[in-house]
């Protein structure tokens, strides 16, 4: 595909966004009627589609209006790119530019963060003076970034290894565990470091959560809302031996975990009714997923007040359901990857005045600004 068939796609697509159908269904199905698409062209027009998702209400003012068509058109305008280059008219571009295309103009208030007003608002009163810069860290896309497994090599092991395949990837601060992929992170999945488990897919403040943990071998460890498994398999290198429980409201988000805690090497063992008692319940909680916004960007568009609120009481249901699963002494960890007070601090004071005794070992929140996704930890130790 010429760039500005790629353009005019991207564009056939977000229309199809904007009246309500999901971005990777879209992109999914556009895929699969058009044959012709190379692996290059799926990645390029994917990438414009969530550049604009990412920048959804600056796009349009900068484009003169919410069309898809006016939104990539302001997305190039932000990119500096010669727009009579890409609307070149003809069976698989775009119309050139005329009278009906907006001249656009500089977006402003919490239109230039990209996020919707009632969000914006959110933003402010919790995160204070860090909301501004922390909307806009989530307007740009995320690196990529892999956790050493420690049972199978160090970082300079797997740095070595990675580049044998073409991956160049250095040490990240966030976490011990972390790599930042400089070049070729389409070439991971593929690599023998990969394959042989010696790294693993993860953001670096992921893992900062999990070095957050008061872990030791020889521990009952729960995790409660395990999910895909990352953080199980951080935690597994973290007490090797030691079998990890693992759990999900939906088993179904588990269904790659078996395969994958093999490769790594980290025993675990679904359980459908956890019983308890455990030494650490660790619960990533269901959340807005706003400290990630990067990786999903059409979230921050989807929610809306009253989805909000409904995550906050399970959130909170999930606290009450965990409390009762932790040993005498032992600690429920709480996180979420949200950077919303009410998901976070607001959910943890809210614990403490319905359960008198538990103490506050230690709360961390993880910006965008430190490197990673946002992220929020908080252990609580049980009576």
């Amino acid at each position: 595909m010429q760039p500005a068939a790629r353009i005019q796609t991207a564009i056939e697509i977000i229309d199809r966004i904007a009246m309500g159908e999901a971005a990777e269904r879209a992109l999914t199905n556009w895929a699969r009627g058009a044959r012709y698409a190379g692996s290059k062209d799926r990645a390029a027009v994917r990438d414009l589609v969530f550049d604009v998702l990412r920048r959804w209400r600056s796009c349009a003012a900068l484009g003169g209006g919410e069309t898809g068509r006016a939104r990539v058109l302001g997305l190039l305008r932000l990119q500096g790119i010669d727009l009579d280059t890409m609307f070149v008219g003809g069976r698989h571009a775009p119309e050139p530019l005329g009278a009906a295309d907006g001249a656009g103009r500089a977006p402003d208030g919490f239109e230039a963060w990209d996020v919707p007003d009632w969000i914006g608002a959110r933003f402010e009163a919790s995160l204070g003076e860090q909301a501004g810069a922390t909307a806009r860290a989530l307007q740009g896309r995320a690196s990529v970034f892999l956790r050493v497994n420690t049972l199978k090599s160090d970082v300079e092991g797997a740095i070595a290894a990675l580049d044998q395949d073409g991956v160049v990837a250095l040490p990240h601060g966030l976490s011990r565990t972390a790599l930042a992929v400089m070049d070729g992170a389409r070439q991971v999945a593929r690599s023998t470091a990969f394959t042989d488990g010696l790294v693993e897919l993860q953001d670096a403040a992921s893992q900062a959560v999990v070095d957050f943990l008061p872990l030791e071998p020889g521990m009952r460890v729960l995790d409660y809302c395990a999910g895909g498994g990352g953080k199980t398999l951080a935690m597994g290198a973290r007490i090797p031996g030691t079998r990890i429980d693992v759990h999900d409201a939906d088993p179904k988000r588990m269904s790659d975990l078996a395969p994958r805690a093999a490769r790594a090497g980290v025993p675990v063992q679904q359980v459908g009714r956890p019983t308890g008692p455990y030494d650490l319940v660790f619960a990533d909680a269901p959340c807005s997923g706003s400290g990630a916004w990067r990786r999903s960007p059409e979230g921050k568009w989807r929610l809306t007040p009253e989805a909000l609120e409904d995550l906050c009481r399970t959130q909170a249901e999930i606290l009450q359901t965990c409390a009762g699963l932790v040993a005498p002494g032992g600690v429920l960890a709480y996180a979420t990857c949200s950077v919303l007070s009410e998901e976070n601090a607001g959910q943890t004071q809210i614990f403490h005045e319905q359960n008198p005794g538990w103490k506050a070992l230690a709360t961390r929140q993880f910006l965008p600004s430190d490197g990673g996704d946002g992220f929020f930890v908080a252990c609580l130790r049980a009576p």
